[in-house]
């Protein structure tokens, strides 16, 4: 087997005869999410990406995740510690992603950068891994006890030249502890599912909050004085990567995106009986389409996905399958040029460094 890399430049090549589309095959009902609900397989044959329009995709997206985010009004961030390292300071920042709920995040921000000569930015979201503990810290560059430096994205990004800011997501890092300490303490896996069940019961599911978090994020970062508004990007691995994909759609102002290693489909995990975390379950989805669906609404702007042929996460043949109706979203959109896709031969769910370089590639592309 050999490595493949599509761009506009190249032609799609399957090399196995995959699934009759993924994004055509009949629907099941996801009955751990929504009990009792029978999906209707008439809303998932064809091509949803083609049979309905990105507005009407993503407005029946939208109901699904939970309707509309509110407007949380200002996000009252301010540093509280700064630390001088090689090719960059990093800053310990607070900020409101709701009015009742306060976070941490990292702001690497690179020599050089400033209100007078602002870069462009990037948000990085950090993977799942079982590290509840770590969250941000380990794209931040602080501590990586599992992977070395491997997944030191952010930092390394900075030291690129690209203010970068890494936060927590839901149940991870300083979030690792759940809200009603005074009458149990939550964390990792239990916490997990207690947020996920929170969501559930309002009518919503957790990558409603994820995405609403996201885009808190987005707007710290676009209003900071050293960073390039116009120019701003984002990358994850692994639960970071549906991160990224999930966001998309939402977050017109994030111009680049990158996806490394993550994009597990419900054809899959129908198929193979695969559990995912929870941030890639999205009730009701399933009766208008896959995942990929998803990620399709993020055209025109710039993606760029990886993938390792062995990542159980993301079984290839339907990662596959899914690759050239992307495509033709991006082509439909007037820009096939911005979407591209890489399959490493051999590889699992790791970040390698050609995906490494085409991730660089690809900013250095899209955001200067």
């Amino acid at each position: 087997m050999r490595d493949e890399f599509h761009d506009a430049a190249t032609s799609h090549k399957t090399r196995r005869s995959a699934l009759q589309s993924l994004l055509g095959a009949t629907a099941t009902s996801l009955s751990l999410l929504v009990p009792g609900a029978a999906v209707q397989a008439s809303g998932v044959t064809g091509d949803p990406m083609l049979a309905e329009s990105s507005d009407e995709l993503r407005e029946h997206l939208q109901r699904c995740l939970g309707g509309p985010w509110p407007d949380f009004g200002p996000l009252q961030d301010r540093v509280e510690r700064t630390e001088q390292l090689d090719g960059f300071q990093r800053h310990y920042l607070s900020y409101q992603v709701e009015p009742t709920e306060r976070i941490g995040a990292w702001l690497l921000i690179p020599d050089g950068a400033s209100a007078n000569s602002p870069a462009p930015g990037i948000c990085v979201w950090h993977q799942h891994a079982g590290q509840y503990d770590v969250g941000k810290d380990e794209p931040a560059g602080v501590r990586s006890p599992n992977f070395g430096e491997m997944h030191m994205t952010g930092a390394a990004l900075a030291r690129e030249g690209y203010v970068v800011l890494c936060p927590d997501a839901a149940g991870f890092g300083e979030r690792n502890r759940s809200p009603n300490r005074e009458v149990r303490t939550l964390q990792g896996r239990d916490l997990e599912h207690y947020l996920f069940g929170l969501q559930v019961v309002a009518g919503r599911c957790l990558a409603w909050k994820n995405i609403s978090d996201m885009r808190r994020a987005v707007s710290l970062l676009a209003a900071r004085p050293e960073v390039r508004a116009e120019r701003l990007g984002c990358y994850g691995h692994s639960m970071g990567s549906t991160h990224t994909w999930m966001v998309g759609p939402w977050e017109p102002r994030l111009k680049a995106l990158v996806g490394n290693c993550c994009m597990p489909t419900y054809a899959a995990m129908e198929r193979t009986s695969l559990i995912h975390c929870f941030p890639n379950y999205v009730p009701g989805w399933r009766q208008y389409g896959d995942l990929p669906d998803i990620v399709s609404l993020i055209a025109p702007r710039a993606l760029h996905l990886n993938f390792g042929e062995l990542d159980a996460g993301s079984p290839i043949e339907e990662v596959r399958a899914a690759m050239p109706r992307l495509e033709q979203a991006w082509q439909a959109a007037g820009a096939r040029a911005n979407f591209s896709w890489f399959i490493e031969a051999g590889t699992g769910h790791v970040l390698s460094e050609e995906m490494w370089r085409l991730t660089k590639e690809h900013f250095r592309r899209h955001l200067g």
